[in-house]
């Protein structure tokens, strides 16, 4: 396996690069990919998200905020959690969304445990946020729930 090398600033001296910077680069270079592009490739879009989020130890609670033709407006991490969990507010979901002038979005969260399997309450808080985003004319097309075994889509299984 290849080593890869970053530049320590408060040194001034290469050093191996962890995992996670590897990751975190990837995600980087991949990102033009997906910002600006319509989503016509689940794979493209999984295959981002999964170098973005699976290598992370806590659980985050992110969004792809699509226009109209929906092509990516942005992905922005609206929340972070711990180990097993993270607050969600709705409020703010349908902030940002506004702010973006977006008409529908993808909610997007990790399991730090690689399973992606949803939760009970990832249910509930999606069928919250479809609910609360309809009133402001926002749709939501997908939850994501990635882990490092993989994606699960709430559409592909009739969950949303």
């Amino acid at each position: 396996m290849a080593t890869f090398y970053v530049r320590d600033e408060s040194t001034r001296r290469y050093r191996p690069a962890a995992e996670s910077e590897i990751l975190d680069h990837a995600a980087d270079l991949l990102a033009p990919r997906v910002i600006g592009q319509i989503l016509t490739s689940p794979d493209a879009a999984r295959d981002f998200l999964r170098t973005k989020l699976a290598h992370l130890e806590h659980e985050v609670f992110c969004c792809l905020f699509l226009d109209q033709r929906h092509r990516v407006l942005a992905f922005e991490e609206l929340f972070r959690g711990t180990i097993n969990g993270t607050a969600v507010y709705p409020r703010e979901v349908v902030k940002r969304s506004l702010a973006l002038n977006c008409a529908a979005l993808i909610l997007v969260h990790n399991h730090p445990s690689g399973v992606p399997e949803p939760s009970r309450s990832d249910e509930i808080l999606t069928q919250r946020l479809k609910e609360t985003l309809s009133l402001v004319e926002v749709r939501v097309l997908d939850h994501l729930v990635v882990g490092s075994e993989g994606v699960v889509s709430f559409a592909d299984r009739g969950l949303i």
